[in-house]
């Protein structure tokens, strides 16, 4: 039966309910060299590395904190993205060693955001820190007499490219873990329910047997 990675994903957050660590993965910017140089078009990539061996997730967090999905890695570096596609045209990724990598292949606003790196290990979500991908805000020159509702829109701009706050994303895991801590709950009750019907109709018809061997 086919897994969508989404489903995956969710799968992942539900297991770490029992308990999730932070900043136990490390990642890195293999290109370009200064982040703060990024520019439209270019490739990025990243990397993470891990000692798990049990495959990653690569997930973005854009700029109102919303959580996307892109590609889960494999241990035998088999990359599944978006879709449960095996390719994309937008997107690479592999593994090599202890190194899982993404490759954007060329960058463009839909692409900044927090880049996350996630492995599940024992029913433990480990998950590096957030590494921020963001181009350059464009700032436009002002003329010799300053309009104050062109000062309002630049400024407005640039608050629009500030990345969202992290408690967002922490918001949306324990959303996750909630869902998957209730749904089995309720669902073991409604198990316990149905045993203790069966096991009180076992009994009656226990009785009933009795009361006509007797007679």
């Amino acid at each position: 039966m086919d897994i969508t990675p989404a489903l995956l994903l969710l799968l992942t957050l539900g297991f770490c309910c029992p308990g999730i660590c932070g900043q136990s993965l490390e990642i890195k910017v293999r290109s370009p060299k200064d982040m703060s140089q990024l520019r439209m078009g270019q490739r990025l990539e990243l990397q993470c590395g891990t000692d798990k061996h049990s495959g990653a997730f690569w997930i973005r967090q854009d700029s109102t904190g919303s959580l996307h999905f892109i590609v889960f890695i494999s241990s035998t570096s088999r990359a599944t993205f978006q879709g449960n596609q095996k390719t994309s045209t937008h997107f690479e990724a592999r593994r090599e060693g202890g190194f899982y990598h993404l490759v954007v292949k060329s960058f463009t606003p839909q692409d900044e955001g927090k880049y996350f790196c996630m492995t599940n290990f024992n029913q433990m979500l480990y998950f590096s820190p957030g590494q921020l991908a963001f181009l350059p805000a464009t700032t436009t020159v002002a003329p010799t007499t300053c309009d104050p509702t062109s000062q309002s829109a630049i400024t407005e701009d640039l608050s629009l490219r500030t990345p969202g706050p992290e408690r967002r994303m922490q918001e949306d895991l324990d959303f996750f873990c909630h869902i998957f801590i209730w749904i089995p709950l309720a669902g073991a009750c409604l198990l316990l329910l149905i045993a203790l019907l069966v096991t009180i109709m076992l009994c009656q018809q226990t009785r009933r047997r009795r009361c006509r061997c007797k007679r």
